[in-house]
């Protein structure tokens, strides 16, 4: 048989350890802090205020620098998409939807997207 627990340590009207009192309080402060890194309750608005950088690509083109180095005004570069394909919408490096261009209705002089379609992340690609 074991020997009975320590009465030292026991709180006096339930027969529960302080000690282990101590360890689920720290416990749960320490889930409460790492909830709070992950972004919940308060850190949430500082979160949406980081700013990101968006981009809608055109398309691209691969040329050798020799070719680069005749470029001048008037020159056109033939891109990889043609007209009336989507073009992808970058954030941060990332391509996270496609889309059409649009003319904005409030400015004529320019230019918008109209998403089509939003990308999802492939099971290949990292969380990092």
């Amino acid at each position: 048989m074991s020997p009975p627990p320590d009465q030292s340590n026991l709180d006096s009207g339930t027969g529960h350890s302080e000690g282990l009192f101590a360890k689920i309080e720290a416990q749960a402060t320490e889930q409460g802090a790492r909830d709070e890194r992950l972004g919940t309750g308060r850190n949430l608005d500082s979160i949406l205020r980081i700013p990101v950088l968006m981009q809608v690509v055109l398309g691209s083109a691969t040329m050798p620098v020799s070719n680069l180095m005749k470029l001048g005004r008037g020159a056109i570069v033939p891109l990889d998409h043609r007209v009336g394909e989507p073009v992808d919408v970058v954030v941060n490096g990332r391509v996270i939807a496609r889309g059409e261009v649009v003319v904005v209705e409030d400015d004529n002089s320019r230019f918008g997207v109209s998403l089509t379609e939003i990308v999802g992340s492939t099971a290949a690609e990292p969380n990092g």
